[in-house]
């Protein structure tokens, strides 16, 4: 029984000083996939220039983008321009769109969308940094008000951006 015990131990042993090997050679990895080899991240204000401003448009996207990545990553954000990631922003567009007809005169749906010109720097892989446009939009019935549903779109539409610039910067698919 004593060496069954022993061989068990040591055969656990062996698995965790492997696994650790592993994953301690090349940077952090999570279980999103994200590989981080930074410690550091300084958020810039995301600027509003769409032209239809919504006042908490860019606060409510700051907070989910940087939610996302700091829940994902275990970074520290930093106001310091050496930081080891750095990221910035501009809203471009916020516009409401019939995107639906009905009987070819009325519309029946229309479609919030939002864009976001993000530039992305990977102090530690210049390589890895990017500039680039993201857009995400939703759909409501054209029988309610932008008023009415404006706080719900944001919401879901802020995730979906959260979580493309996330993928983007720290998941290398």
């Amino acid at each position: 029984m004593i060496l069954k015990t022993k061989a068990t131990a040591l055969l656990c042993a062996a698995m965790l000083a492997v696994s650790s090997m592993m994953f301690g050679a090349c940077g952090v990895y999570s279980f999103t996939g994200a590989s981080v080899e930074g410690k550091t991240i300084n958020f810039h204000p995301l600027e509003n220039s769409a032209r239809n401003v919504e006042p908490s448009l860019s606060a409510t996207l700051n907070n989910k983008i940087r939610s996302r990545i700091l829940s994902q990553t275990g970074l520290a954000p930093v106001s310091s321009d050496n930081a080891d990631y750095d990221i910035a922003g501009v809203i471009t567009a916020y516009d409401v769109t019939v995107s639906g007809a009905q009987n070819s005169q009325t519309a029946s749906l229309n479609q919030l969308t939002i864009s976001i010109s993000v530039e992305f720097k990977n102090r530690k892989t210049p390589k890895s940094g990017f500039s680039q446009t993201f857009t995400r939009f939703s759909n409501f019935p054209a029988s309610q008000t932008l008023q009415s549903v404006q706080a719900k779109l944001i919401d879901e539409i802020g995730t979906q951006l959260a979580d493309d610039i996330f993928n983007k910067a720290f998941v290398n698919w």
